[in-house]
């Protein structure tokens, strides 16, 4: 019996099994508000498990395995193992709005606020959108004297000056504009009336009307301190983090609360078990290459009755 169990559990039906549960609770984890479920122990121990018995496998199997299976099962033992001490990491989400600093987050292991270590500022928030028509209003002195219909990203002419449509901001209903002289750039024009050309210009500009615009890009701008000594500073987006000494800050959202304040959403993960888990991903993806082409262009497809080489 201590025979037939052991041969079960180093079996291969035996680590699809374990490789099925996994991945239904993978999913699981996927829904909002149960991702808790990658730090639990039962998660844990079974990734554990499973490397165990994918060792044993390659142990019990060692001389009638290629090795380029031993490939395979090594790399699959590292991912493990990687995703294991990753569980020694944390996960910690923080909003803050831009121009502010914080020096805490909601740690979600320890489900409540603790100390990051360092202060963390966010220094701007930026979105880029795809070009979509505006409609802009010009006005001589105070006088109207235009409607001008095009795409942001284009430009105007208007009485010896060319005018730069740069950057809609759909939330504020503003729109940014850049105005040149004989191609010298003059100044700078917001439809809010803010602007930095010089003194005289005469004239203004209005956002009239524009098509809801489609979001390109959303990024934050991003500075760590300690005690007032600059650690890092950078750029964060969803897919593209900012990395420094383990942690990685991701820009999980933008957006502005009732006063039209902007805030970012920052989540803040350290995964010690990362890097492991990557060699173990390449390992596997190599092991997996060289077995199919073994299976393909090797062994496998020698004619009935041709010697062995090698």
């Amino acid at each position: 019996m201590l025979d037939r169990l052991w041969r079960f559990l180093t079996s291969t039906r035996f680590a699809i099994m374990l490789f099925g549960v996994i991945a239904c609770l993978s999913l699981v984890g996927t829904i909002p508000g149960l991702e808790t479920i990658y730090r639990q122990m039962p998660f844990r121990g079974l990734l554990g498990i499973l490397g165990l018995c994918t060792l044993c496998c390659t142990v019990r199997r060692w001389k009638g395995i290629a090795w380029q299976v031993h490939l395979v099962h090594a790399g699959v033992i590292l991912t493990l193992a990687g995703g294991m001490i990753g569980g020694l990491g944390s996960v910690a989400t923080v909003n803050v709005y831009e121009g502010d600093t914080v020096d805490t987050a909601f740690r979600w292991d320890l489900e409540q606020d603790a100390p990051l270590g360092f202060s963390l500022t966010v220094t701007g928030i930026n979105t880029d959108y795809y070009p979509v028509p505006v409609k802009v209003g010009v006005l001589h002195n105070g006088e109207k004297t235009g409607l001008i219909t095009l795409k942001t990203g284009d430009a105007f002419d208007l009485d010896g000056y060319r005018v730069q449509v740069d950057r809609l901001d759909p939330a504020n209903r503003q729109l940014g504009l850049t105005v040149l002289q004989k191609g010298q750039r003059i100044g700078t024009a917001v439809t809010d009336g803010k602007t930095d050309l010089p003194a005289g210009f005469p004239y203004t500009f209005k956002l009239v009307a524009f098509q809801n615009p489609k979001l390109k890009r959303m990024w934050v701008t991003l500075r760590l301190a300690q005690e007032g000594k600059l650690l890092a500073e950078g750029v964060s987006e969803v897919n593209s983090p900012l990395d420094w000494d383990g942690f990685s800050f991701f820009n999980t959202r933008v957006s502005s609360d009732e006063a039209g304040r902007p805030y970012a959403g920052i989540q803040i993960v350290k995964d010690p078990g990362r890097p492991v888990a990557f060699a173990g991903l390449l390992l596997t993806s190599l092991g997996g290459v060289l077995a199919f082409a073994r299976r393909m262009f090797g062994r496998g497809n020698r004619p009935a009755g041709s010697p062995e080489q090698g």
